[in-house]
Parts: structure tokens; sequence; C-alpha cells
């Protein structure tokens, strides 16, 4: 199975085969994939940087047309991709109904509520 997305401009496509190894949000909905079953498809990404609660590097790559997030890179796994979920075609953006985990839960605020059978992280890389 292979899975496609692009930026909002399309100016950069990707696409991973396979299933996730997990899904994630609500304040990041990313479906997170082995590196050796993701690539970039047609055009160049733009990174930046940005240091991690663990202190190690979480590299993001974006559009530098239309700014879309599209994916992460971290230190802290890397053996793994986090594709921003927002992209996705053909309704995978819903992450299939189900979120197995959520991220950044020490940020949510006080009038939401956790998502029943979600693994909760207070911090994510």
């Amino acid at each position: 199975m292979s899975t496609t997305g692009s930026c909002a401009c399309g100016a950069i496509k990707y696409e991973y085969t396979g299933e996730p190894a997990v899904t994630g949000g609500p304040y990041t909905s990313n479906v997170v994939v082995p590196r050796t079953n993701f690539k970039v498809t047609s055009g160049t990404p733009k990174t930046w940087d940005a240091k991690g609660n663990s202190g190690k590097i979480n590299k993001h790559f974006f559009c530098g047309t239309c700014g879309s997030g599209l994916y992460t890179e971290l230190e802290v796994m890397p053996e793994m991709t986090c594709v921003k979920a927002g992209g996705l075609d053909g309704g995978a953006a819903s992450l299939g109904g189900k979120v197995g985990v959520e991220f950044y839960t020490k940020d949510r605020v006080s009038y939401l509520q956790g998502i029943d059978g979600a693994k909760q992280e207070p911090v994510f890389g």
C-alpha cells in the first residue's frame, strides 16, 4: 500500500509505503513511518532545525513556496519520519479515525479532554 501527499501548492509531493507505526495528535497530527518507507517524489523541501525537549535536533521540512509543513525527522527517532497528516491525499489525514498517541499533552488547554484509548505523552522529541 502506498499513501501520497503534498504541500498546499503541489510543488512538493511525497509518499510512504506500508502502515504507520503510530498515529499521533491532536496538537500535531502525524503518521510515524519508517524512514526507509518514505520518499519525496517531486520538488525539494526547505528545512529548519529546532532543539527538542531531549536537547536533540528536530529537523522540520516545509515547502519554500507555500510554507506548508511536510514532515519532521527527529534525532531521538533516527529510524522514523513524522509525516504531517494534513497534507495526505485520499482522506488519509483522518488517521483512520484512530489516534494512537497524543503528543504535548502538557500544553492541553483546560477545556479539552484526552482522547479515549490514546497514549498520553506530555512532550515529544
